[in-house]
């Protein structure tokens, strides 16, 4: 009885170790496809490398042999492990194809072994996939409050993306990217900012375009998101996780929070395929190949939803200036990626009870991020073309001007994208367009700045001021002074930031104050456009736009409170006093 306890203990102890050494041999793996794809190896290096890669693909399957030979319980191990057990059958399927023969036709061994070091690298990578949620997990056990998990999550990515950006094959051949290159444009990737300090299609290779795509697409939908996904469909999602989330998506109800983020994912996927179906029709009979119409459709349909402003094209947009529909599908992206995934849900829940007859209108928050959306663009439209209309403008046609000015009001808050010449741009217009990026996009959307919401809270705290209100009242609601007061916060967090990376970065760079007034102003909204400068910026420049591009992203009352830790209870309340104002 003693030895089968003792046989028992030693089995459970087999398969705790088994499943801690898991993911040790997955970043083994990981640093081994990382050799293979990131440098120029020699081919005895390379085959040995590829030995490697083997060697992990096998002891992952080894490994995982072993957990369901020692368990116990083995049917509620293949449910737990559902995905694994997936992969590893997928993974012996295809070997069992090619040495067994069943696989049509002849096939050399020169191709049995290419497939087989493509499976192996699959199931490499994949596994590590499988194995996001213990990222989330980790930041969760660290017991660090929502705003220190959001800029540690952002940190993690950054620094895997420069380290791959940095690798040799991450640049096109006779090129290579430096260290802080690497890391402002992994930066400014994860940010969705846009801003690039080397030509993201000349300079960058396939594979280091693709790790940009990546970072922009993790960056703009938020690496919990994309953890919480994996999580919560192998189960694995609790308490806990679930209120980081909460608070991170800005959703209150937290019995629904597991159907936001699949809805933010679908929604996403939906709109970024449609995006690049309709972008590759158009870009089509202008690319060299259906491949590369594909490959820039799919890039840019992205970067886009996204509001990155990222493109493999040096003039950003400015070749499809008078192209209507490229002009539409790409603000049609910009403009539903920066309305927030919490407004979208609301809008759809809105219409489909109102096609069953049900009575529901929208919640407050998102009648104020539409109408001033819809303001902004509209007016942004119009001073664009006021400013501009004799400038940049003067020799199109009147749908070109108007088709110009509503793109650049549309990109101009956070995408980025371009298709007039920001740096010959007139001092009112580019005047203007600092105001826009300063205000943003909305909460709980791809985009940056201090968000719509706050901007309309802002002014509405004004008007109620100068009425002699008490409460910030509109559209027959009352504002909580919760919000008023984070508004004031946000706005004035903000500009002291922008005040202050403003004045270091006039006395790192020579350029006018106005370029660089600009610059830390797109940094901070994460929108990507600049007069001119970022490429030439110095390395203590280049230093303050990375921070102040982290700063946009999260949002600077996210991360105060990130510094500040966790609140303080009040125990006591001090008598008030009143002081004089204005």
């Amino acid at each position: 009885m003693k030895t089968q306890q003792e046989f028992t203990s030693l089995k459970h102890i087999v398969v705790k170790i088994l499943h801690t050494a898991t993911p040790g041999v997955i970043v083994a793996g990981i640093v081994s496809l990382i050799a293979k794809h990131g440098f120029s190896l020699s081919p005895e290096t390379l085959h040995r490398t590829d030995f490697f890669i083997y060697f992990f693909s096998l002891l992952l399957v080894f490994q995982f042999l072993l957990r369901l030979a020692f368990v116990g319980n083995k049917k509620k191990f293949l449910k737990d492990s559902r995905a694994e057990s997936i992969l590893v059958c997928c993974w012996a399927l295809v070997l069992f194809f090619l040495r067994v023969g069943i696989l049509p036709g002849e096939i050399s061994p020169a191709i049995t072994s290419s497939t087989y070091l493509i499976a192996s690298q699959m199931l490499i990578l994949l596994f590590s996939v499988i194995k996001v949620p213990y990222l989330y997990r980790m930041l969760a056990s660290l017991r660090l409050s929502p705003p220190l998990t959001v800029v540690s999550a952002f940190l993690i990515i950054i620094t895997i993306g420069t380290l791959l950006l940095v690798l040799p094959h991450s640049t096109v051949p006779g090129k290579d990217t430096s260290f802080i290159d690497a890391l402002f444009t992994a930066a400014s990737a994860t940010c969705v900012t846009g801003l690039i300090v080397v030509d993201t299609g000349s300079h960058f290779s396939i594979f280091g375009q693709l790790v940009i795509l990546v970072l922009v697409q993790i960056g703009g939908l938020g690496l919990m998101v994309f953890a919480s996904l994996f999580a919560l469909t192998w189960g694995d999602f609790g308490v806990r996780e679930r209120l980081i989330l909460r608070d991170i998506v800005r959703y209150e109800n937290l019995s629904k929070i597991r159907y936001l983020v699949l809805f933010i994912l679908a929604f996403t996927l939906i709109f970024e395929a449609t995006g690049a179906i309709l972008l590759y029709f158009q870009f089509l009979p202008l690319e060299k190949s259906s491949l590369q119409a594909a490959y820039s459709a799919l890039f840019h349909s992205v970067s886009a939803f996204c509001n990155a402003g990222f493109s493999i094209y040096s003039d950003s947009f400015r070749g499809y200036q008078n192209n209507l529909p490229v002009n539409l599908i790409m603000t049609f992206l910009i403009i539903w990626g920066g309305l927030g995934f919490i407004v979208i849900l609301n809008i759809m829940q809105t219409v489909f009870a109102r096609m069953k007859g049900i009575k529901k209108s929208l919640s407050l928050h998102s009648k104020l991020v539409i109408i001033t959306t819809l303001t902004l663009i509209g007016l942004g439209t119009l001073f664009l073309y006021t400013g501009e209309g004799k400038n940049l403008l003067k020799d199109l046609s009147l749908q070109g001007k108007i088709l110009a000015s509503f793109f650049q009001s549309v990109t101009a808050r956070t995408a980025g994208f371009n298709t007039i010449h920001i740096g010959s741009l007139t001092t009112f217009t580019s005047f203007f367009l600092i105001i826009l990026m300063f205000i943003g996009a909305s909460p709980g959307s791809t985009g940056g700045g201090i968000k719509t919401s706050t901007f309309a809270t802002l002014l509405l705290t004004i008007k109620s001021m100068i009425q002699g209100k008490d409460e910030v009242e509109t559209l027959k609601r009352t504002i909580p002074r919760t919000i008023v007061y984070q508004t004031l916060c946000v706005a004035i967090l903000a500009f002291g930031w922008i005040s202050v990376a403003t004045l270091f970065l006039s006395f790192t760079e020579s350029s006018d104050f106005l370029t660089i007034l600009f610059e830390v102003f797109s940094a901070f909204g994460t929108v990507g456009l600049s007069r001119g400068i970022t490429a030439n910026l110095t390395s203590w420049g280049k230093m303050i736009i990375i921070i102040t591009v982290l700063v946009g992203r999260i949002g600077p009352l996210t991360l105060a409170l990130a510094i500040a830790g966790k609140k303080v209870a009040k125990r006591y309340r001090y008598p008030e006093e009143s002081i004089i104002i204005g």
